[in-house]
């Protein structure tokens, strides 16, 4: 089994205000298929109201961001299956679920886990 991340940044929720109300539908029933499936891990939006802390190798905090790296904002699932395809279905669903597109990344493999 594999974890994987299926997200999109804020820039992509490019969904008319009208339609608001049935993707969060619609992905929230994704989520549920997701959990009822057993493969569902966890999931939400990063609240972007709340400003990033970096946390140097000294134990020296900061509001900030990696330098070389976007925001990070927007919304994620983890999900654990067998193989990249069952991943792509769940991608697949959760797009249409959320009526915005998304983005699939693999989480490399520990064997401590």
């Amino acid at each position: 089994m594999s974890f994987y991340l299926i997200s999109f940044p804020s820039s992509a929720m490019t969904v008319d205000e009208s339609e608001l109300a049935e993707a969060s539908r619609d992905s929230h029933a994704v989520i549920a298929e997701m959990k009822a499936a057993g493969v569902y891990r966890f999931g939400g939006g990063i609240d972007e109201s709340v400003a990033a802390v970096h946390v140097a190798a000294d134990g020296t905090l900061s509001e900030q961001t990696y330098p070389q790296s976007r925001e990070l904002n927007g919304g994620m699932t983890i999900i654990e299956v067998a193989t990249r395809e069952e991943a792509l279905d769940w991608t697949r669903r959760m797009t249409v679920g959320c009526h915005t597109v998304q983005e699939l990344r693999e989480f490399m493999y520990d064997p401590e886990i």
